[in-house]
């Protein structure tokens, strides 16, 4: 008889933790791994998630501050999001894309109530990346020209088209510039391009750039422009006032199609349904995946706007996939979508960010040296951390890690925490509905270990 002891209060149980170190060994056999050395690696085995908590496969527990990959926004093994997938397994596993099918077409009309604007029609996708892809087809094909705007220190995925259109330092090994991409500098006031004082100022002088470069490279030429609405792995670095509005007006003059990617940043991490609704702005297209359904079947998506949906209504989309709108994903989606109205995790992420993150990290701020800056919004925060205030010389080099934040990492870990590290900075970017109590001792675990940082402080 298989033993199924727990080992801690709630924790796994025996075989789960022998069927972790097991999964261990046969990844290090067998898996590659995304964005690595292959040899370097150590992975943690988890074995156990459950709400804002995951255990590894020595039982420790961790408070997950990561969301994985910033997509489990309902947090994890949600119960019913869990029943919906059962159901409707047993219900009808798959079925081929052509067909109609219940879950896919409630998804869609969840989803479609929730976009601003007219932004009614959706295509479905694996994942975030293939949203991008075939959200830039669609432009193409709709306006017949092929450039593609999108801005440096961004993310659009890993597929080809979409990690060439993408603006950080994994796009370079694989850039090979015939993509049509264009890149531009985006409004970052703490490192702002434009030697701006103030956030006014970058605004002006980001939207002078922009339509510099769009009058150099041709509108005519331009098929679309893509922007994160809050950039997620480059940074959180939330736009300055009036920035979004700008683009959206530069866009509509020169007739570009306007892609809002909100694979991150949507679905309620920043307080709102959709980021960009907190400048009321209406894109042409969206794309969407991660928080959609908190990534428990992968789904990803295109919304679109009456005027693209009309390049199709008589004409061909040359564009499929074999899992478009699988059942299980949507109907995932579907249950997470209505718990998160039943369970106001929407307005429960606001709250956070306006009465914990943003008091809490600005305090902190106070306290140590090595934050150079903080900012964010709803359950989306970013820490960046610096050697010296003055200079603004960054804990780790873009593009890379460093002993010091290898240290802060190992610390937050130990501590009993699985945070989200990108070079220089600590995201906060925990699951919608965690509580306050939990937040409060994440962010407690983060200023403890921030002595360590402010160790390497210089001045």
């Amino acid at each position: 008889m298989t033993d199924t002891t727990t080992t801690t209060a709630g924790g796994p149980t025996d075989a789960q933790l022998a069927a972790g170190r097991r999964a261990y060994e046969l990844d290090r056999a067998h898996v590659f791994h995304s964005w690595s050395a292959q040899e370097t690696l150590d992975p943690m085995s988890i074995v156990k998630a459950e709400g804002v908590h995951v255990w590894d496969a020595d039982g420790k527990r961790y408070l997950d501050f990561s969301s994985q990959l910033v997509n489990t926004n309902i947090g994890h093994q949600h119960p019913k999001v869990v029943a919906a997938i059962a159901a409707q397994a047993a219900e009808l596993c798959t079925v081929a894309p052509q067909h109609a099918n219940a879950a896919r077409s409630e998804a869609a009309r969840l989803i479609a109530e929730l976009t601003p604007g007219d932004l009614n029609r959706i295509f479905f996708t694996n994942g975030g990346a293939d949203a991008v892809e075939h959200a830039i087809r669609m432009a193409r094909l709709h306006t017949g020209r092929r450039k593609v705007l999108s801005a440096y220190r961004s993310y659009h995925g890993g597929t080809h088209l979409a990690i060439n259109v993408t603006g950080d330092a994994r796009r370079v090994p694989n850039d090979d510039g015939d993509s049509g991409a264009v890149h531009f500098f985006p409004a970052y006031p703490y490192r702002s391009y434009f030697d701006s004082a103030t956030p006014e100022e970058e605004t002006e002088r980001a939207l002078k750039h922009l339509e510099d470069v769009i009058v150099l490279e041709g509108p005519a030429n331009i098929a679309a422009l893509i922007l994160e609405s809050i950039p997620g792995t480059a940074g959180i670095y939330v736009p300055p006032p009036g920035y979004i509005e700008g683009v959206r007006e530069l866009t509509a003059k020169y007739g570009i199609v306007y892609i809002a990617d909100e694979v991150m940043a949507g679905f309620g991490r920043s307080g709102k349904w959709f980021a960009v609704e907190h400048w009321n702005v209406t894109p042409d297209i969206i794309t969407f995946a991660k928080g959609v359904n908190s990534g428990y079947v992968p789904l990803g998506g295109v919304a679109m706007s009456e005027a693209i949906y009309q390049t199709f209504a008589q004409r061909p989309y040359p564009g499929g996939l074999t899992y478009s709108g699988h059942p299980l994903a949507c109907a995932a989606a579907v249950a997470a979508i209505t718990a998160m109205r039943e369970e106001g995790m929407i307005e429960h992420a606001a709250a956070l960010g306006e009465n914990v993150f943003g008091p809490e990290l600005r305090a902190m701020a106070e306290r140590h040296p090595s934050i150079g800056e903080v900012r964010g919004a709803g359950c989306f925060w970013a820490i960046e951390l610096v050697k010296n205030r003055e200079t603004r010389e960054p804990m780790a080099a873009y593009g890379g890690s460093s002993p010091e934040m290898n240290e802060l990492v190992g610390a937050l870990k130990a501590a009993g925490m699985l945070p989200f590290a990108n070079y220089n900075r600590i995201h906060v970017v925990p699951p919608l509905n965690i509580s306050e109590e939990d937040a409060r001792r994440g962010l407690a675990i983060i200023d403890e270990a921030l002595a360590l940082a402010d160790a390497h402080v210089v001045s």
